[in-house]
């Protein structure tokens, strides 16, 4: 077994799919098949289950996959420390970061960093702020960036950033002339949410019941996986929602969407490490860029 094989049967896993997986590693779907096709031969076990064009993990893939990572995580720590004995000419950097932060707030902190040192190769995982904590956990990422808050007692938590929330509907939304809305009138509304594990899910219940709507009060018009998307449903008039002023500031200038005017909680971005993990002096380089930034 070579720590190749395991790349790419985490790819694999994570993906669901052959193609896409290959694409990830640039190797083509001939190799990523033979590489795991080659694990479940040499060890007489069947790791994926083919449905359709898609593939499925059975049970013993799902107990691999725990292991593959871990190794994998070793084989990157052990990476890091000699990265770190040659100095910054040469080495990887694994972020895992939830939506908002990770696609609005943190790509200009990548390019600054990439600019200073670029011998450092850099690597952004997006997912939800439960499966940032769990990446940074597992160590599948050196760091995570979330939106609010986590608990988890085997990482360390660090506000880097402060975040403005904004309730928002559409210019064609019954909402958007009166601007200031009792709470009547919210649990009256359509709402659009992010998914369960999304810290911006959270914010929004969280925001509502300050407001006097209790979560199971509101009737939800659509559940969509990403910012963009609920974005996208609010502007068509699906409902309102509750987001990060940063991801609608341009459609807020331009007056296609409204904000209206409600006591919002104060939210930061924060900064996720392992408190067993070394810290390495190219996570030490790009914590002093983000105090820099703030």
């Amino acid at each position: 077994m070579t720590l190749e094989q395991l790349r790419i049967f985490v790819a694999v896993a994570e993906h669901e799919h052959m193609t896409r997986a290959a694409g990830t590693l640039n190797l083509t779907q001939s190799a990523t098949s033979a590489a795991v096709a080659a694990l479940e031969e040499r060890y007489a076990i069947k790791l994926f289950d083919r449905v359709g064009r898609n593939i499925r993990l059975t049970d013993a893939g799902r107990r691999f996959l725990v292991e593959a990572r871990a190794m994998l995580a070793r084989a990157a720590a052990a990476e890091a420390v000699l990265a770190d004995l040659a100095g910054l000419t040469r080495g990887t950097l694994t972020l895992a970061a939830s939506q908002t932060v990770g696609n609005y707030w943190l790509p200009p902190l990548i390019h600054r960093y990439r600019e200073r040192y670029p011998g450092i190769d850099i690597t952004l995982k997006i997912g939800n702020t439960e499966q940032v904590a769990a990446w940074v956990q597992e160590g599948v990422a050196n760091l995570g960036f979330i939106e609010g808050e986590i608990e988890n007692p085997g990482l360390s938590t660090a506000p880097i950033a402060d975040d403005e929330l904004a309730l928002i509907v559409s210019a064609s939304h019954p909402l958007a002339k009166c601007r200031t809305p009792t709470a009547a009138q919210l649990k009256a509304t359509k709402w659009v949410v992010r998914e369960q594990g999304s810290g911006t899910r959270h914010v929004l219940e969280a925001t509502l019941k300050g407001l006097g709507v209790a979560p199971d009060e509101i009737e939800i018009a659509l559940e969509l996986p990403s910012n963009e998307s609920v974005r996208a449903a609010v502007l068509a008039g699906a409902g309102a929602t509750i987001m990060s002023r940063i991801v609608v500031e341009g459609l807020v200038h331009s007056r296609a969407l409204i904000e209206l005017t409600v006591p919002m909680p104060a939210r930061r971005f924060s900064l996720l490490h392992h408190k067993e993990h070394h810290i390495t002096r190219a996570e030490q380089e790009l914590q002093k860029l983000i105090a820099e930034k703030r």
